[in-house]
């Protein structure tokens, strides 16, 4: 990662004396408010309304913990690199579009210079002054495009060389983001097969339980039977009383 990048942003935002505080948070988590404020020989007060500007921008996030001495909060900041490059890019992008314009301008325009105070006018703001400087009397020239054209394409050269370098930034962590969340999810679906393993393993486990129960219980049924048939052998079935009473009367007669 180019630090310069980070900084260029910070500065953007929170204005020249913020830019130290990227070098300070550069590939760090939760980073103290006091050590950044005494890295940067500032106030408490003074890093606190810096990291707050980025905050409002969504460059920074923090944690805050409550001393249980002294009752007050203390904030740890990070860094929000990604969010910090898509917010340059926009801007890169959007200074490219405003030279474009201005470089479609120079190239189809013609502009006057005052050669006294060196102010430059439109041809139409110079014929609506009759060719004669406003602030200082002298007559316009016809300025030569040519020198503002190479500026315009040197400094849009500069920034699309900036932009690539941003770009490139943010593949590599998109593409961070996307093997972290492969990796997630591989591991969430790992955590997932392990318990439905494990609760196949319980459910054949209850399943031998319950086969042993059975079996167990069926074996107890056969011996109570064979006990049942056994003792029934050996009992003297009961003789009716319809058949004692016809041999009864059989010997009266």
């Amino acid at each position: 990662m180019n630090i310069e990048l980070l900084r260029d942003v910070v500065v953007m935002v929170a204005g020249k004396n913020a830019g130290q505080i990227a070098d300070s948070l550069f590939d760090k988590k939760n980073v103290n408010e006091f050590i950044i404020a005494k890295k940067l020989g500032l106030t408490i007060n003074q890093a606190r309304n810096i990291l707050y500007k980025l905050s409002d921008e969504g460059l920074v996030s923090f944690i805050r913990k409550k001393d249980r001495k002294k009752g007050w909060y203390t904030y740890f900041w990070t860094f929000n690199t990604d969010k910090a490059l898509v917010l340059l890019q926009k801007h890169v992008l959007k200074e490219i579009g405003q030279l474009e314009h201005q470089l479609k301008s120079r190239e189809q325009k013609r502009f006057y210079i005052c050669p006294s105070c060196h102010t430059e006018v439109t041809e139409e703001t110079a014929l609506l002054h009759n060719f004669i400087c406003s602030e200082c009397g002298e007559v316009y020239q016809l300025n030569d495009n040519k020198k503002a054209i190479t500026e315009v394409n040197s400094s849009m050269n500069k920034l699309k060389r900036q932009l690539e370098e941003i770009n490139k930034e943010i593949g590599i962590i998109d593409e961070k983001k996307m093997k972290k969340i492969e990796s997630d999810r591989k591991k969430i679906e790992k955590e997932k097969m392990e318990k439905r393993r494990k609760a196949q393993l319980e459910r054949n486990k209850a399943k031998k339980k319950l086969m042993k129960h059975k079996v167990k219980k069926i074996k107890k049924t056969k011996k109570f039977l064979k006990h049942k048939k056994i003792k029934k052998k050996f009992i003297k079935k009961p003789v009716k009383k319809t058949a004692r009473k016809k041999k009864h009367s059989k010997k009266k007669r």
